[in-house]
């Protein structure tokens, strides 16, 4: 049994150049293939390469696409062609006037023949049969930062928050994780909005901080929450609260969420062998546990029922961008105020210190030949007579001398 070639395939740079000749965006290539954004834009960045049936799909649309970009091409050298040729009849009768070489009826049969050939090559429009332009190719007036912060709130925040939730387990660390990834987006918005994927930026950073471990010193974290009341979403979320963080995290990317092998590794921060083998452990663990799942398609619709199941919120949009601020203006007069005590500090440091340098005093030296000064001890007989004697003597005071004449 032979097997058929693969269609060919334009290469990455012209895929991309007949989409947006054709203004098609990255979701409708994928809604007419029937994949995943991420995996067209990965194609177009010539990452990865469609096989079998989504390989065969690809390359009839883009044939399709080259088709018509090549009609359209056709119809506007014509008509370039048709006014080139009109304008140079013009130029020629004009000349002709000009100079006087020719009658005037020569110059008006050449507008005439000119003429004709515009109508010939560009028929008239029918007022009637003009149809109005599509709603996307009407000049849409620019999203301010907040409309497109709200916009990219609503499409991801939902799913974000359950997707996270089968990383952590805990309901309220996956809303907290999601508010905490779209405040640092919107403090870094400028970035975040010329990111090609910032639904990936934010995804990336939400896992980030749910994964972090300095949750389990927290108060509030350290005992579990209440699990799940099915027992069969009870076990599969055990099942994967036993994985190591990084073969859930590939396991939740590439089965949960649906990326490609390579785009699961680059949001991973590892490479693609290693994305690999995590994956392969991941499911042979939950096989093992739960040999149901053992096909990855029902593991798929399973990870996806069970982040349905539970009701998880998150907040509105203009409440995470009032926290974002708050947070920001905090920090900033935190900065504000350490960087004033540091200067107080260093001014009174400045002002207090000497001026000029003093040599500490050294300790003290034993002088040669002076004994050393001993301590008190015990008196000698002598000495105890003479401290008798000068006692009794001294009792009543010295006697007073008195001059006697002679």
């Amino acid at each position: 049994m032979t097997q058929s070639p693969a269609s060919p395939l334009p290469s990455p740079e012209e895929r991309r150049r007949l989409r947006e000749a054709a203004s098609l965006t990255q979701a409708q290539v994928a809604a007419r293939v029937g994949v995943s954004r991420e995996t067209v834009r990965a194609w177009e960045n010539g990452r990865t390469t469609p096989r079998g049936q989504r390989r065969e799909a690809y390359a009839h649309l883009l044939a399709s696409l080259a088709e018509e970009t090549a009609e359209e091409t056709a119809e506007e050298t014509a008509e370039k062609s048709a006014q080139q040729s009109a304008q140079e009849s013009t130029e020629e009768t004009e000349a002709q006037n000009a100079t006087g070489g020719r009658d005037m009826t020569v110059g008006q049969g050449a507008r005439e023949r000119a003429d004709t050939a515009v109508r010939t090559a560009v028929p008239a429009a029918d007022p009637t049969e003009v149809e109005a332009p599509p709603p996307e190719a009407r000049a849409e007036r620019p999203l301010s930062p907040a409309q497109a912060f709200d916009a990219l709130y609503a499409f991801c925040a939902p799913a974000l928050v359950r997707q996270t939730y089968l990383l952590t387990g805990r309901r309220e660390l996956a809303r907290e994780s999601v508010e905490r990834a779209f405040e640092l987006a919107w403090q870094r918005w400028p970035e975040v909005a010329c990111d090609p994927d910032p639904a990936g930026w934010v995804r990336a950073t939400a896992y980030d901080f749910a994964l972090s471990p300095w949750h389990r010193f927290r108060p509030r974290y350290r005992h579990p929450e209440p699990p799940p009341s099915n027992a069969s979403d009870r076990a599969l979320l055990n099942v994967l609260l036993e994985l190591t963080p990084p073969q859930r995290r590939a396991l939740l990317l590439y089965d949960g969420v649906g990326l490609d092998l390579p785009e699961t590794a680059a949001e991973t921060e590892a490479t693609t062998p290693a994305t690999a083998n995590r994956l392969l452990n991941a499911r042979a663990a939950v096989a093992a546990r739960l040999p149901d799942l053992s096909d990855p398609t029902e593991l798929h619709y399973r990870l996806v029922e069970l982040a349905s199941t539970e009701r998880l919120r998150a907040a509105k949009p203009a409440v995470v961008r009032d926290g974002s601020e708050r947070r920001a203006r905090f920090w900033t007069r935190a900065a504000i105020a350490f960087t004033v005590a540091l200067i107080g500090t260093t001014a009174l440091t400045l002002r207090t210190a000497p001026t000029q340098y003093e040599p500490p005093v050294p300790p003290g030296e034993t002088v040669l030949g002076v004994p050393p000064r001993v301590a008190p001890g015990p008196l000698s007989e002598k000495e105890q007579k003479l401290r008798a004697k000068l006692r009794a003597q001294m009792q009543h005071g010295p006697e007073r001398l008195a001059p006697q004449p002679e």
